[in-house]
C-alpha cells in the first residue's frame, strides 16, 4: 500500500512538474521576428556584412528562435535615423555609430572615437573592462536603447582629397565628409565638415559637392572606387583611430525575451565586434597594394604641422565636449583616466614591440 501511495503521489507530482514546466516549453518554441536597420549601404563589404552576420548569428544560435531581417541604409528608414527607428520601436535593432547622434546626445561620441585616442584593442578594453560599457548603457537609458560594440575599423585612413594637403593653410576652405569630433577639429582648422551617409560619397566626391572624404581604410575605400574620384590618399586616420560600431537594441524587445535568448543578442555582439577587426586586418594591405600597384593612387603622409595643429585642436575639442554636462563630464574622465593607464603600458608593450620588429 505505501508503494502503491508513493507511486500515486509521484505521479501527481509529476503532472504538477509538467503543467509549470509548459509555458517555459511553449516560449523556446515561439517564432520571433526582428528587423535590424542599418546606417550601411545594403551587403557592404564588412560594415553591412557584419550586420548581415549579427543577425545571421543570432538566428543560429538561437535555433531559430529569433530570425532577424537586416534592411541597408534608406530600405526601411533612412541610414542617419537608425537610432530613432530602435528608440521608437520601428525596428528592434540597428547597426550604426555613435557619432551619428550626436546631435541627439552629444556625449555618444565618446563610445564612437576620438581623434588622437584609443584605437581598437584598447577601445574594447575600456568597453568590456574598465567601466565604458556601463556609462555607455546610461547615457542610452532616456531612449529606450541598449548599446553592445559590435564592430571596430581599427585605424582608418585620413581620406581622399582633390587638392595637395601641405600645410595648415590647405584645409581652410576645404569641404570634407567627416562625421563626429574630427569633424569639429576640422571646423576649426577652418574647413566645412559635411555627415553624408556612405551611398552618397563616390557621387558627391566626383562632383565636386565636398573636396575631399573619409571613409574607413583600403578595402572598403576600394570597394566604393574612391581611386576614381579623388587624386590624394593621405594617411594617417588620426580622427578614427579605433571607431567602434555599435549594434542598439530596443530595450523593451530585448527584455521581453528569455534570459538565454537575451544573453544570445549580447554576446552574437561580442563576437561580430571581434571579427570585423581581425577582417579589416586581414583585408586592408591587399586592398592598398591594388589601389597603388594596379590605380595608381597617390598614397601621402599629412605633414607634421598639420598633425600637430589638429592634435592641438583635438584637445579643445574634446575639453569642451567634456564640459557640456555632468555625463560627459563623467565619460570623459573615465575614458582619459583608463586612456593615461593603457599609454603607459602600450609604451613598454606594443611601441617597443613594434620598434623593434
Amino acid at each position: 500500500m505505501k508503494r502503491r501511495d508513493f507511486i500515486k503521489t509521484a505521479a501527481v507530482g509529476s503532472i504538477a512538474t509538467a503543467s509549470v514546466a509548459a509555458p517555459t516549453i511553449v516560449s523556446a518554441k515561439t517564432k520571433i521576428k526582428w528587423k535590424m536597420v542599418t546606417t550601411w549601404p545594403k551587403n557592404f563589404p564588412v560594415l553591412g556584412t557584419s550586420a548581415n552576420k549579427l543577425g545571421q548569428l543570432i538566428g543560429e544560435m538561437s535555433d531559430g528562435r529569433i530570425k532577424v531581417k537586416v534592411y541597408g541604409g534608406g530600405e526601411l528608414v533612412p541610414a542617419l535615423e537608425t537610432f530613432d527607428a530602435v528608440s521608437g520601436g520601428q525596428a528592434q535593432m540597428g547597426h550604426g555609430s555613435a557619432y551619428y547622434w550626436k546631435g541627439k546626445v552629444e556625449e555618444a561620441q565618446f563610445f564612437s572615437t576620438v581623434p588622437f585616442g584609443l584605437n581598437a584593442q584598447e577601445m574594447n578594453a575600456w568597453l568590456y573592462h574598465g567601466g565604458g560599457m556601463e556609462l555607455w548603457k546610461e547615457t542610452y537609458e532616456p531612449f529606450g536603447v541598449v548599446p553592445a560594440a559590435a564592430g571596430n575599423t581599427m585605424v582608418q585612413m585620413a581620406g581622399w582629397f582633390n587638392k595637395q594637403i601641405n600645410s595648415v593653410e590647405d584645409l581652410k576652405g576645404l569641404k570634407m565628409r567627416i562625421p563626429g569630433l574630427g569633424g569639429e577639429v576640422l571646423r576649426r582648422a577652418g574647413g566645412t565638415p559635411v555627415n553624408l551617409p556612405g551611398a552618397e560619397l563616390f557621387t558627391s566626391l566626383k562632383s565636386g559637392a565636398i573636396d575631399a572624404t573619409e571613409w574607413v581604410g583600403p578595402y572598403n575605400d576600394l570597394a566604393f572606387g574612391f581611386h576614381k574620384a579623388a587624386k590624394y590618399y593621405y594617411y594617417p586616420g588620426w580622427h578614427e583611430p579605433g571607431t567602434t560600431l555599435e549594434a542598439i537594441v530596443n530595450k523593451e524587445a530585448l527584455e521581453s525575451l528569455p534570459k538565454d535568448l537575451q544573453s544570445i543578442v549580447m554576446n552574437a555582439c561580442k563576437v561580430v565586434n571581434q571579427d570585423m577587426s581581425t577582417e579589416f586586418t586581414a583585408k586592408n594591405n591587399a586592398a592598398l597594394n591594388t589601389l597603388v600597384n594596379k590605380h595608381k593612387v597617390d598614397v601621402r603622409r599629412l605633414p607634421d604641422d598639420v598633425l600637430e595643429k589638429l592634435k592641438a585642436l583635438s584637445d579643445e575639442v574634446v575639453q569642451e565636449l567634456a564640459g557640456k554636462n555632468k555625463a560627459a563630464k563623467r565619460i570623459f574622465e573615465s575614458y582619459d583616466r583608463f586612456r593615461k593607464q593603457v599609454i603607459a603600458w602600450d609604451n613598454i608593450s606594443e611601441r617597443e614591440y613594434l620598434n623593434i620588429r
